[in-house]
């Protein structure tokens, strides 16, 4: 099995995974709306759509360069990696997960586990995976469609943390907020 092949592979289980763990989430009480979401979605599926183009015979100016088999061994670890950052992520929030921005029952905020590493872990693992598979691929589409998930993962957080501030109370999330960097370990608090 070559190598785009695994790392295919990886994002195969990831998604079913992924698909698998959402029957395990308590009802939501209060949804943010489709039109505060649509923004964030579209710009998703467009950068998915861009990125998952296949890099087989891309030559010239689409190729910004080709890795060798220790270089592309590293991206397929990253990518597991990132895929497990998720999932203890998913696991560690339990019922309270939700693919949209929801309130649930007894709905607070989380701090503990990965989630005292970066506010959005899961995001972090997805972005690291998407930019191992990027490096991987080498491709103007590879990188012009993770830049384009990166701001939609972005516009997906700010959402959230307007809507955990407003639903939980601002004092709450902003203490938080204070202590823990967004998607970056170690990067900028607050922000």
């Amino acid at each position: 099995m070559g190598i785009a092949a695994i790392i295919g592979t990886l994002w195969i289980g990831f998604a079913v995974c992924w698909i698998a763990l959402a029957a395990w989430s308590s009802k939501a009480e209060k949804h943010a709306g489709l039109g505060s979401e649509l923004p964030y979605r579209i710009m998703l599926i467009l950068g998915a759509i861009i990125f998952f183009i296949p890099a087989h015979g891309y030559h010239g100016p689409l190729r910004l360069w080709l890795v060798d088999r220790v270089e592309a061994w590293i991206c397929v670890v990253l990518v597991a990696v990132g895929f497990a950052f998720c999932a203890w992520a998913r696991v560690h929030l339990g019922p309270l997960w939700s693919g949209s921005v929801t309130t649930k029952a007894d709905h607070r905020v989380v701090e503990t586990g990965p989630y005292g590493i970066v506010r959005h872990p899961i995001y972090t693992g997805i972005l690291l995976a998407v930019y191992a598979t990027a490096a991987a691929k080498g491709t103007v589409l590879g990188l012009v469609g993770a830049l384009i998930i990166t701001i939609g993962i972005w516009m997906k957080a700010r959402l959230e943390e307007c809507w955990l501030c407003e639903t939980l109370g601002a004092e709450n999330y902003d203490a938080y907020r204070r202590r823990t960097p967004m998607l970056i370990p170690f990067g900028l608090k607050g922000s």
